[in-house]
């Protein structure tokens, strides 16, 4: 404190000076409008520089609160319209309930990504507490993106599109032609459509999309294009179709979850007629 003090004392001339100089530019400013004017103007031009930059800086740092928000309320959004578009049975009999998939949206965002593997996984930022379970599907604005494997209270893991252990009932657009969409292991922006007859008329540019056939994604959820068509070679009876992928998996960051709401009712029936359940 001492040491303060004698700090101050020192410089006791300069600090006179300073404060001369303030109440100087006061009585200027007090007593003559123009000065005053021009003095509020110029002060209130910086201070609200200040004022904007700081507040681009918060909002900046808040954009990802912002985004994760957008995406709950889309799932939201989603969910009402899935409900609203649902295709009944056309025969209006009781059993109409319960032929109706029932899908509900969660919002989530991705917070580990692996690409370079044969068997890649996402890490997603929602976990049993928000309601997320083993088995529901994965996808984003552009395209399908994969399925949950494992969930712990405030984190889950899922399987990508890009591991060649997951397969996707899909269908072609165009055609109504269903097969099954399997990442290869080569290449991260491309996949194989299966199992399409060597008679399908399909061609480059043909969208394909999930088929609604399995207890994880609803119909028409886009996965790729169409990029090559080809004859297989290791069995004719079927086409060698490439499919580049809608997703971009190098930049993940919010997704969407979807549940089938009978999913175990299904799962279970597959389980006790010994059917593979194709994801």
């Amino acid at each position: 404190m001492l040491r303060i003090l004698q700090f101050l004392y020192r410089i006791r001339a300069f600090l006179l000076f300073v404060f001369l100089e303030v109440v100087a530019v006061w009585m200027i400013v007090s007593n003559n409008s123009p000065q005053g004017a021009a003095f509020f103007n110029s002060s209130n031009a910086v201070i609200g520089s200040v004022l904007q930059k700081q507040a681009d800086v918060v909002q900046f740092f808040s954009l990802a609160d912002a985004n994760e928000a957008l995406t709950e309320e889309n799932a939201k959004i989603m969910s009402e319209l899935l409900a609203l578009q649902s295709k009944p049975d056309s025969m209006p009999i009781a059993l109409d309930s319960a032929l109706e998939m029932n899908f509900q949206f969660k919002g989530a965002r991705v917070i580990a990504n692996s690409l370079r593997f044969s068997q890649n996984y996402l890490t997603l930022n929602k976990g049993s507490k928000d309601g997320v379970k083993p088995g529901m599907g994965v996808f984003n604005s552009e395209g399908a993106v994969g399925r949950v494997k494992s969930v712990s209270e405030n984190y889950s893991v899922a399987f990508s599109l890009l591991n060649t252990s997951l397969l996707v009932s899909s269908k072609i657009k165009s055609t109504e032609v269903f097969g099954s969409v399997q990442w290869n292991g080569a290449d991260a922006a491309e996949a194989k459509l299966l199992y399409v007859p060597r008679h399908v008329k399909t061609q480059e540019g043909d969208s394909v999309i999930t088929s609604g056939f399995n207890a994880v994604f609803p119909e028409g959820i886009l996965i790729g294009i169409i990029s090559k068509v080809e004859a297989d070679k290791k069995d004719p009876n079927y086409l060698d179709l490439t499919v580049r992928l809608s997703a971009d998996f190098s930049k993940l960051t919010y997704v969407y979850l979807v549940e089938n709401t009978r999913f175990n009712e299904l799962d279970s029936l597959y389980r006790q007629a010994e059917l593979t359940n194709e994801y």
